[in-house]
């Protein structure tokens, strides 16, 4: 009898019954509201930010993981479970989900003042707002530290002058995490979307995340109080604190893919046929099933294991780097090998795994590339930075 790829080692056992029901509603509303319609979104380009935002909302899945302010105050396991339902139907409705939680309120619930936490959160968590996170800039992807964005003193109030690139979010969000250099330092502000000076240009002809509202930030001058300014950032430590945050998600998230390509490849397999029987039936195909069940099965032990650490004793960002790497570079393998069980299919709309493939494409790149989290750990094994090296 054929199984489910996670259930090869009954891992279901492993949750609590309240995970798995969480779990099953963010797979009821994926099946409902995201799965008849996404292939459509990818192929316009387009994708509902603020009807899916309200129903997440409603949901508790905005800022899930965090407390007070509207949010649900749930577990990471639980937040990750969402999430990787979420990403099984696309990786840019949960990026849609990441952002929104993992970046944008987790910096002000983290760093913001309490006036600022009124002022966003609880609206952030129904989906009512929206919220971006502004950090890459287009010459300084992997290099923050180096960003051009500036902040400047102007009596009591702040000047931002520059600009951010490939920001989720950003062209329908009603609030920008913006971060800049001062002479103090970096700096984070929560910016109105509404202020002079701030534009977005909608990115087009994505490849990737199609089904997701990407945008590049200009900051002419943008004037600003300091009471926009997030009091508790204080260094580059802030943002990276927010994308170790975020990448928690993806660890979790590109299971999700990883499996909807698994579980859409066994299905072909076992009902296509080729020289008088099921192409499932050959070695070959059995073959890479049975490999990349192991490494969907390991990714979710990994990602299991962390979101328990995260929900004990926390964790370090060599831990999330090691999720990261792991799991966005298996899944993408995973998508890429079941594009060749299901043949010339496999590039067809009708199935997800090209989607899943291309959008892993932009997974393995946000929120750190595969080499900078291999210097992450690399440091953490020698003792020696050997970033710009």
């Amino acid at each position: 009898m054929a199984v489910s790829p996670l259930d090869l080692l009954d891992l279901d056992d492993l949750l609590t019954d309240e995970e798995r029901d969480v779990r099953e509603l963010a797979r009821r509303v994926a099946a409902d509201r995201v799965r008849p319609h996404v292939s459509d979104w990818y192929e316009r380009g387009e994708v509902p930010v603020r009807d899916l935002a309200r129903e997440f909302g409603k949901l508790g899945f905005l800022g899930m993981h965090l407390t007070g302010y509207g949010c649900a105050g749930a577990t990471a396991v639980q937040y990750g479970l969402v999430c990787l339902e979420l990403e099984a139907a696309d990786s840019g409705v949960r990026s849609l989900v990441s952002v929104q939680g993992s970046l944008a309120m987790y910096a002000i619930w983290k760093f913001g003042s309490e006036e600022q936490k009124q002022q966003w959160l609880p609206g952030m968590a129904a989906g009512e707002l929206i919220g971006c996170f502004g950090l890459t800039e287009p010459d300084h992807g992997s290099d923050p530290a180096n960003m051009a964005t500036r902040a400047r003193r102007d009596g009591d109030d702040w000047v931002l002058h520059g600009g951010k690139m490939w920001i989720t979010n950003a062209p329908l969000a009603d609030v920008a995490v913006i971060w800049a250099r001062a002479e103090e330092g970096v700096v984070g502000f929560a910016v109105p979307t509404t202020t002079p000076g701030f534009s977005v240009r909608e990115v087009k002809k994505k490849l990737s995340l199609r089904a997701s509202a990407t945008g590049e930030i200009t900051l002419d001058d943008v004037r600003l109080p300091d009471s926009a300014r997030l009091p508790l950032a204080r260094g580059l430590k802030a943002p990276l604190s927010c994308l170790t945050e975020a990448r928690f998600g993806i660890i979790w998230g590109s299971l999700g893919a990883a499996r909807d390509c698994l579980e859409t490849a066994i299905a072909y397999a076992t009902a296509r046929e080729q020289f008088g029987r099921p192409i499932a039936g050959f070695q070959l195909t059995q073959a890479k099933l049975a490999d990349m069940a192991l490494e969907l099965q390991k990714g979710y032990l990994l990602a299991l294991h962390l979101g328990r650490r995260s929900d004990t004793a926390g964790l370090r960002p060599e831990q999330v780097s090691i999720g990261k790497l792991n799991n966005v570079r298996e899944a993408i393998k995973i998508a890429r090998e079941c594009r060749t069980i299901l043949g010339g299919n496999g590039i067809s709309g009708e199935y997800p795994v090209l989607r899943h493939a291309n959008n892993l494409e932009s997974v393995l790149t946000y929120e750190g590339t595969s080499e900078i989290h291999q210097l992450v750990i690399g440091q953490k094994l020698t003792g020696l930075n050997a970033f710009g090296g």
